[in-house]
């Protein structure tokens, strides 16, 4: 039950620059480190929901390779899509895991992170974390790759859950029925330059 309550906050629903002192030598494990020590630090101050929300997406920016998501939410559907909607796509994905994972964050009753450990394999990684609340904690996994001198999340779980598997679910429910366009639509709607969030069906 706690796993199914965590994803459905986390689900459809997880600082205007990387973390300082970052340099190629860094770990994934350190990367990953300075990104949530960072936001917690974010969700902890006396900033406005609103300036919280905007410091924790500029963040995480520099930390979740949302493309790579986007790409595999899609799996085999990503072929239905024009090179245009592709990138149309990726766009409003990006605004929809980025504002929809930093709104949960928020939820947290002053987070704390506790790094586990991690496993490297050339330029793959996996990074072992926990959330820590007064009252209970989960765990969360990033899957990383390596980006130059950052490390980029390519996929994360929670609670062996995985978001990117979520969102495809989601996703191939949607276009069992709809075309790429009602889907993208349906996103304009609510993560677009003019979206207010108005679709609740999603």
């Amino acid at each position: 039950m706690r796993r199914v309550l965590l994803i459905a906050a986390v689900g459809l629903c997880i600082a205007g620059v990387a973390p300082s002192g970052t340099a190629a030598a860094v770990t994934p494990l350190e990367y990953t480190r300075q990104t949530l020590e960072r936001t917690r630090e974010i969700v902890d101050s006396n900033a406005s929901h609103n300036e919280k929300l905007k410091q924790l997406s500029a963040l995480l920016s520099a930390f979740l390779d949302t493309d790579a998501m986007g790409k595999a939410a899609l799996a085999n559907n990503w072929s239905k899509f024009t090179p245009d909607q592709q990138r149309e796509f990726l766009t409003l994905f990006r605004e929809l895991f980025q504002r929809t994972y930093v709104q949960k964050i928020l939820l947290f009753e002053r987070p704390n992170f506790a790094y586990v450990g991690e496993e490297v394999d050339g330029r793959q990684a996996r990074v072992d974390t926990k959330i820590l609340t007064p009252r209970d904690e989960f765990a969360v996994v990033y899957q990383m790759r390596a980006d130059g001198s950052r490390w980029l999340a390519t996929d994360i779980k929670i609670e062996d859950l995985s978001l990117t598997q979520n969102f495809r679910s989601q996703l191939a429910h949607l276009l069992a029925s709809s075309t790429p366009e009602d889907v993208l639509e349906r996103m304009r709607r609510k993560y677009g330059p003019q979206g207010r969030g108005e679709d609740s069906g999603q």
